[in-house]
């Protein structure tokens, strides 16, 4: 496939087939991570940046070994660790790193939208590592890469995506992917975890788990921030657990 793209930003922005083309790809290159040395030529001589304004482990941790894996080199920002902690703006160190002539910057940011300006105004590649609560499309990837790997396929699964759809981007994502993959998608969640204009996303909504679990082929559960469970989004962590709760 001629990929069509400067930028991974949103699964919106991807077709059927470029996801499956990017879940073959995949699929081609796990195989170097049973090697004894885990290193191919693919992305020799390319630099990629890390910019990550919110705590990261695992898809910081991710896109490092997996850029170096592919003999990319690697510079990672935090924003603790940056001019940013002094208030310099987002877009000042965009354009700053511009400079440095990198070729991609992945950039994990707490509100919505910015990686797609840097897409808009920088010259290099722009892979969003998680924008506020709009998109994850590298973890969406991931989870239908997973489900391929167990089913054989996507289309025509029922997966249930449970828990704070409000506030996720990785739901959001999970949704847009699926549904375009072929899955029939089941949200699950209290009215107050549910966001407006949900029913738009072309998945079901309901708020009973239970006789949601024997129709699933796969059940993705959300982690609820303690923050959240309180009067305004539901009544507690013990009420929660009883009826959002996964323990068999």
């Amino acid at each position: 496939m001629n990929w069509p793209h400067k930028d991974l930003i949103a699964i919106q922005n991807l077709t059927a087939d470029e996801i499956g083309h990017v879940l073959d790809m995949a699929s081609s290159f796990k195989e170097i991570s049973k090697r004894d040395i885990k290193k191919v030529p693919t992305l020799r001589g390319k630099t990629v940046v890390l910019l990550f304004y919110e705590p990261s482990t695992r898809t910081r941790l991710s896109f490092e070994i997996a850029a170096k894996r592919l003999s990319a080199d690697t510079v990672a920002l935090s924003a603790s660790g940056s001019s940013f902690s002094k208030g310099e703006t987002i877009m000042d160190a965009a354009y700053n790193v511009m400079a440095m002539a990198p070729d991609c910057i992945v950039i994990r940011y707490p509100s919505a939208g910015i990686p797609a300006k840097m897409a808009e105004l920088l010259s290099c590649s722009v892979i969003n590592g998680g924008d506020g609560f709009h998109e994850h499309p590298t973890q969406a990837l991931l989870d239908m890469y997973s489900l391929k790997e167990h089913f054989g396929r996507i289309e025509g699964l029922t997966v249930a995506i449970v828990g704070d759809i409000m506030h996720s981007r990785v739901a959001r994502s999970n949704v847009y992917g699926l549904v375009k993959m072929g899955a029939s998608v089941v949200l699950v969640a209290p009215k107050t975890l549910l966001p407006p204009g949900v029913e738009s996303w072309g998945a079901s909504v309901t708020h009973e788990l239970d006789p949601v679990i024997p129709e699933a082929d796969a059940v993705m559960m959300l982690r609820v921030q303690n923050e959240r469970l309180n009067e305004r989004f539901f009544s507690g962590a013990r009420e929660y657990s009883i009826f959002y709760g996964l323990n068999r």
